[in-house]
């Protein structure tokens, strides 16, 4: 009378079946995660820019620096600054109607030696609106005084 050692118990094998679906859970938490972390988008202001940012995608947000803007045609570079730091910004496309020097803007785009190259440009839409992390930065930096 022998008993097999390859015989499982019902509950050594309800934990090797928890253990299975924990592991296949685990992996596909990590998948999930690795895909996300390429596609995330940080939110910056130029004195904000970490190091390491170089070739990341970015959205960099302050305001233009005056006299900074130069135009030709739909090509279009500037300073964008929060008081302490700047960078500058080169956009191929139209700048939008509201863009102007001394006016909140966002930037969307990657960083290469030093300088954005912007995919996107958002300028404030009315008279009193400037994305929230933008004010706040400014705001606490003594740059910018805006509504309350």
């Amino acid at each position: 009378m022998t008993t097999s050692a390859n015989s499982l118990t019902p509950k050594k094998r309800r934990l090797l079946g928890i253990a299975v679906i924990a592991i296949l859970l685990a992996g596909a938490v990590a998948l999930v995660l690795g895909a996300l972390r390429e596609n995330i988008v940080f939110f910056y202001t130029p004195s904000e820019i970490p190091a390491d940012i170089e070739g990341r995608p970015v959205r960099l947000g302050g305001l233009v620096k005056d006299g900074s803007v130069k135009i030709d045609g739909l090509e279009s570079t500037f300073i964008v600054t929060d008081g302490e730091a700047e960078i500058a910004v080169s956009f191929d496309g139209a700048l939008p109607s509201l863009f102007r020097e001394g006016q909140g803007v966002v930037t969307e785009g990657r960083i290469s030696n030093g300088r954005l190259t912007a995919s996107n440009v958002l300028a404030k839409h009315d008279e009193t609106y400037m994305p929230r992390e933008v004010a706040d930065s400014l705001r606490d930096k003594g740059v910018w005084q805006g509504d309350s």
